[in-house]
């Protein structure tokens, strides 16, 4: 496999690395339940699973 001759200068390898940024998480507020979640993402309310406003599935209780 190919090497490189030589060692990257820190100035390069922080070019490379400016495009990794955190970024804010989008919020959404659940029109059945008026929960607020992260959107595209499936949530719990009262032991029910949402997606979208509608029940995915349920959950039972632990016996």
């Amino acid at each position: 496999m190919p090497n490189p001759k030589r060692r990257h200068s820190q100035q390069r390898s922080a070019k490379r690395r400016t495009h990794y940024k955190a970024e804010k998480v989008t919020l959404s507020k659940d029109s059945t339940t008026g929960e607020i979640h992260v959107r595209h993402r499936a949530h719990t309310s009262e032991g029910k699973l949402f997606y979208k406003g509608k029940v995915v599935a349920e959950t039972s209780p632990i016996k």
